[in-house]
């Protein structure tokens, strides 16, 4: 039986995280192993962030010429061809893995890829099954299980049978589909129907909510809404998919919505109702690892399992935020207390976002979440509307809210939705993670005229009316 130092059961972004971290730790003496089965680098580069970001950055490039916003810009159509689009695409997919995973594993002559699927046998053991050369058995002194997530497909009567495309499969799509309907709002369905919209799909969105994105503040569910309402998106909230059939053609979903039941059309579907964890073949049970109701495993901050020596990272872990980011820190801290470096995972400064357009992001406490938490909620919103930046890009569509303990004014939240939210928002995450108050915020130097502004003038409307204020006040 081989021994080693770590065993990591997975390839994505937490595993590569832990591999890297722990050879750092230990000067690449640590003999690890690395196993899966699949494309190496897991979801993010393969089927998820890398090519969902190039799609929508596509989109934009043949929208935007279309709707310019400025006086005096002629609007041009863009001509382009989607299954050259959807080429390049996988082409980009195989050069980022190959450079950012491929060939950076590579580099480190103490891991070893191991092509498999694991089960566990117990606390140390691993048993990695291979088509081509059969079984074997591995033992190690850790375990990271980092096996990540697939997406969750909803029991409704008729859909696989009428058939469907997940954020997994439709990176295979040759023809943009004339009309497609998007079961699920979440961050993955909304930015991939704008992207798809945007090339010429007729996109409708069925969602058992009765608003988008919970996790951030209600207005920001509202003012995108309203967005892509205008971009020509149609939503049914409060609605759900009851059957799927195909009538001449197209595909029929009955849903129920707030109004009654109703019939849609389309060519094509989109499940985005979220993601499952990937941990139901691997044998939790022999080695006393503790799950909850989706399979997710429960860890605490270090991302120590119940079973000792066994870690777990990435999205089949038991939490609400499933980030390639994220993944990698837990990925990361697992390795360090591994090896005898202490630490533990700030799930409270960790930001997310959404990849639409505006953009949408948040880190930390909400209004409501505040408000639970501290018993009142000293808030304040700015929108985009007042921002010179926005009024000059014709971009006015927006706002920016900061959550700051009443007593104190240390900010525990900031939620945006803005052009350049995903950037602005690491001023936010800096804020919460470091304790830093609506003050702090005012008192550092921002650039005039930007978005990452709209920060400092939302803090500033904890003290003075930012209506009656000149663009530069300090």
């Amino acid at each position: 039986m081989t021994e080693y130092d770590l065993l990591i059961l997975g390839r994505g972004a937490a595993a590569f995280s832990a591999a890297v971290r722990a050879s750092e730790i230990t000067s690449n003496e640590a003999r690890i192993a690395m196993i899966g089965d699949g494309p190496i680098g897991g979801t993010c580069v393969n089927l998820g962030c890398v090519p969902s970001k190039y799609l929508i950055e596509a989109s934009e490039r043949v929208y935007a010429p279309e709707h310019q916003k400025m006086i005096g810009i002629s609007k041009v159509k863009v001509e382009y061809n989607f299954p050259e689009l959807m080429e390049g695409l996988r082409n980009y997919v195989s050069e980022a893995r190959k450079s950012k995973y491929e060939n950076v594993i590579a580099s480190y002559p103490n891991v070893e890829v191991i092509d498999g699927t694991a089960t566990l046998l117990g606390q140390k053991m691993v048993q990695v099954n291979n088509q081509i050369n059969g079984s074997m058995q591995l033992s190690g002194a850790n375990i990271l299980i980092a096996t990540g997530s697939s997406p969750s497909v909803p029991e409704i009567d008729g859909l696989k049978g009428a058939g469907f495309i997940t954020s997994d499969t439709m990176w295979s799509l040759k023809k943009l589909p004339q009309s497609i309907v998007i079961i699920g709002s979440g961050a993955i369905g909304l930015e991939l129907g704008q992207a798809l919209m945007r090339l010429g799909s007729n996109v409708a969105v069925v969602e058992v909510m009765d608003s988008l994105l919970p996790q951030s503040e209600p207005e920001i569910g509202i003012i995108l809404q309203k967005v892509l309402n205008r971009e020509g998106m149609n939503f049914f909230l409060h609605s759900k998919v009851i059957s799927v059939d195909i009538k001449n053609g197209k595909k029929t979903l009955k849903i129920v919505t707030k109004n009654g039941k109703e019939e849609i059309f389309a060519d094509e579907i989109l499940v985005a109702a979220g993601r499952t964890p990937n941990t139901s073949g691997l044998n939790l049970s022999a080695a006393g690892i503790k799950v909850d109701q989706r399979g997710g495993i429960i860890t605490d901050r270090t991302m120590r399992t119940s079973a000792p020596g066994i870690y777990a990272a990435g999205d089949c872990v038991s939490k609400t935020m499933l980030l390639e980011t994220l993944a990698a820190r837990e990925g990361a801290i697992a390795a360090a207390n591994m090896f005898g470096q202490e630490g533990e995972v700030d799930y409270g400064s960790t930001a997310w976002a959404v990849f639409t357009s505006p953009q949408v992001a948040g880190v930390g406490l909400t209004e409501r979440g505040c408000t639970m938490k501290y018993g009142a909620c000293s808030c304040r919103a700015f929108s985009l509307s007042n921002l010179t930046r926005a009024t000059i890009n014709r971009d006015e569509d927006g706002l920016i809210k900061v959550i700051a303990e009443p007593n104190t004014g240390k900010v525990v939240g900031i939620h945006v939705i803005s052009p350049n939210a995903i950037d602005i928002i690491a001023e936010g995450a800096h804020a919460v993670r470091n304790g830093l108050t609506y003050r702090d915020i005012m008192e550092t130097s921002h650039i005039f005229p930007s978005y990452s502004e709209a920060i400092k003038l939302a803090a500033q409307s904890f003290i003075r009316d930012i209506s009656k204020m000149p663009c530069c006040v300090e």
